[in-house]
């Protein structure tokens, strides 16, 4: 097949996704797909329109030249005349059997990218617009889950415009987390034990969005589960070595314990994977997505966010859930293609 990995962007997880899809590029390759790497905001000057899919290619250097844009990133995004999509983006979108998403975070994972590709019948792995959408808000992700009968950790929401720093008139006492509604990689994420924390974590989280979630902390373990085609995977227990599963935790080798499958009970493993199904169609999800969720002390499971285009790098949480299971790296890429084409033939 030929595929274009679309990656980079202008989120705050610009990096990770470069680097999730080089990993992917590089196992389409070894399964023999004609996969080439792009940047989906500063795209390519020229493309050759007889040879857009090379069969011989190098990834690393592909991946070094979308690098060599993120300087330019800052005033490219301010420039009043640019649009969202580089140059040629949308040309080898076209001309590529399936475009694989390898965006994470805002303009990546909200459906706006999927919006528009549906207007131009791109072909493209994951979710539509809708899950997408439903999913990286995470008030909306919330509101969803609880209709559709996921338990969540009690909470309520703030805006730059309407908001208080009295935690006990909401119900709420310490500690309580602090984050950003539309955030991705737990970029603006606080976990605050006083008022002085808390109203410090407002204010930071406010410089980052409009729109911010408090809830009440959970101690437990962390767990992960990603579902495809509608099926659970094995779960995977998350273990930080210090502190929460934050940033630093997520993409620093060795900070982080992982366990899959993970050391459950056969009743709350069975518990716990129905209600990441529950979630995913909860939110509309087609084809794949990862949810997250937290285990109380006491037993109780919540689920706390869904991402529809999680991390695929070799060491991400999804593929070493499927690795638990004897499927490789690049069979699962394949794999996740195969569901996700199917939404195309329905």
């Amino acid at each position: 097949m030929n595929i274009v990995v679309l990656c980079g962007g202008t989120s705050t997880e610009r990096e990770i996704s470069i680097v999730s899809g080089t990993g992917i590029c590089k196992a389409l390759r070894e399964k023999g797909h004609r996969a080439i790497l792009l940047d989906v905001f500063f795209g390519v000057d020229s493309i050759d329109m007889m040879d857009a899919f090379p069969e011989s290619y190098d990834v690393d250097a592909a991946a070094s030249y979308i690098r060599e844009n993120d300087p330019d990133l800052e005033a490219a995004v301010k420039n009043p005349g640019r649009g969202f999509f580089g140059p040629n983006v949308i040309t080898l979108c076209r001309m590529a059997d399936i475009v694989f998403m390898a965006l994470h975070g805002e303009n990546g994972e909200n459906g706006k990218v999927q919006a528009a590709f549906d207007l131009r019948k791109i072909k493209y792995t994951g979710t539509g617009y809708i899950g997408s959408a439903l999913s990286m808000d995470k008030k909306l992700t919330k509101t969803m889950l609880k209709a559709g009968g996921v338990p969540v950790p009690e909470g309520f929401t703030m805006t730059r415009d309407d908001y208080d720093t009295e935690l006990q008139a909401h119900g709420l006492d310490f500690p309580v987390v602090v984050k950003v509604c539309c955030g991705g990689s737990s970029v603006g994420v606080y976990i605050v034990h006083n008022q002085e924390e808390y109203e410090k974590a407002v204010h930071d989280g406010f410089l980052l969005e409009p729109e911010i979630i408090v809830e009440q902390y959970v101690r437990g373990r962390e767990f992960s589960i990603g579902v495809i085609d509608g099926k659970s995977l094995p779960i995977i227990e998350i273990a930080p070595k210090q502190g929460f599963y934050d940033y630093k935790n997520k993409y620093t080798a060795g900070s982080t314990v992982e366990t899959c499958p993970a050391a459950l009970t056969p009743e709350q493993t069975k518990k716990m994977r129905g209600l990441a199904e529950q979630g995913y169609k909860a939110l509309m999800i087609e084809s794949y997505a990862r949810l997250d969720f937290l285990m109380g002390e006491d037993g109780s499971m919540y689920c706390l966010e869904s991402n529809t285009l999680p991390g695929m790098t070799p060491t991400s949480l999804m593929p070493q859930e499927a690795a638990s299971l004897g499927v490789d790296f690049g069979s699962l890429c394949e794999k996740l293609i195969e569901v996700s084409m199917a939404k195309y033939q329905k």
